[in-house]
Order: structure tokens, then C-alpha cells, then sequence
């Protein structure tokens, strides 16, 4: 995707959340339903951009926005979908409720209701995510580790 056709698109996504009227909140089942096997691209409400293909093992293969996935993990909890990010002495976990207004889905901060972020979906592994010949599994990652620090974004 070239520079242009990002910033149009970054430019359309915030624009409809600016003028977004009525949403609908998707439960647990809706966003996995969703998410799995499909990539879910889009535009932090600071700006950045991010995709992650949501692989159905619970790998999150891409870029979160800040640096390429080595060991992410995805995994719905209630009515959020979580994200697991580093080694398990210093993993950070993300969670979001999603709303859907048309073609576009906002994250929330689970905890404090914040919008995190606007995204598409893309059908399958859209943009070729890779593992990058690292392999992780995400029972082992997930499984057995100490308490999970959750952050919320402020």
C-alpha cells in the first residue's frame, strides 16, 4: 500500500469515527467469530498503524503498531478480545471491546471505555504475515504464567 492510499484511508477511518452515531457492541462469540483467520488492520487514535493476522492456533502474526510480532497471542475473554505481547517475566496484555459502525470496528479499552483504535477487516492473511521462521505456541506462552499485567491506555 503506497503512502497516499494510507493516508486516504487513515483519513477515512478517522473521519467516520469523528462522526460516528450508533454502533453496534459485538459479544465474545461475534469478535471471534470475526477475528479468527482473518486480519484486522487499522489506525491508532494517535495515528499509527497496525495489522495482525489472527491466526486460529492464537498467534497474533504482524506488526502491533510498534514493532513486529515474535511471540503475540490473541485470545478472547468475555466480551473482549485480548492481546499477550513478550516473554511471560514481562509480557503485557491488552484487552478491547469491539463496536461495529458499517465497514469499520472500533477497539475500546475494556477497562476504562477509551476508543484505542479503528480497524477493517481483511478476509484470511490479507498482507502475508509471517512468523518470521519463529515459531511460538501459545499454549506454552500463555499457559502456567504468572499473573498477566494488564495496562490501560491513558
Amino acid at each position: 500500500m503506497n503512502v497516499l492510499t494510507r493516508c486516504l484511508a487513515v483519513a477515512g477511518l478517522l473521519f467516520a469515527a469523528a462522526n460516528a452515531n450508533a454502533a453496534e457492541k459485538l459479544n465474545g462469540d461475534a469478535i471471534k467469530e470475526l477475528f479468527t483467520g482473518n486480519t484486522v488492520a487499522g489506525t491508532y487514535m494517535h495515528g499509527g498503524l497496525f495489522s495482525e493476522f489472527h491466526a486460529i492456533d492464537g498467534r497474533a502474526l504482524g506488526d502491533n503498531g510498534f514493532t513486529l510480532n515474535v511471540d503475540a497471542c490473541w485470545n478472547i475473554d468475555g466480551d473482549a478480545v485480548c492481546y499477550h505481547y513478550g516473554p511471560r517475566t514481562d509480557r503485557r496484555t491488552y484487552c478491547f471491546t469491539v463496536e461495529k459502525e458499517g465497514e469499520n470496528y472500533r477497539l475500546l479499552v475494556r477497562d476504562t471505555g477509551r476508543p484505542n483504535a479503528i480497524a477493517r477487516i481483511l478476509k484470511g492473511n490479507a498482507n502475508e504475515h509471517g512468523d518470521g521462521g519463529k515459531r511460538w505456541s501459545c499454549d506454552d506462552l500463555l499457559a502456567g504464567a504468572p499473573a498477566i499485567r494488564s495496562f490501560a491506555f491513558r
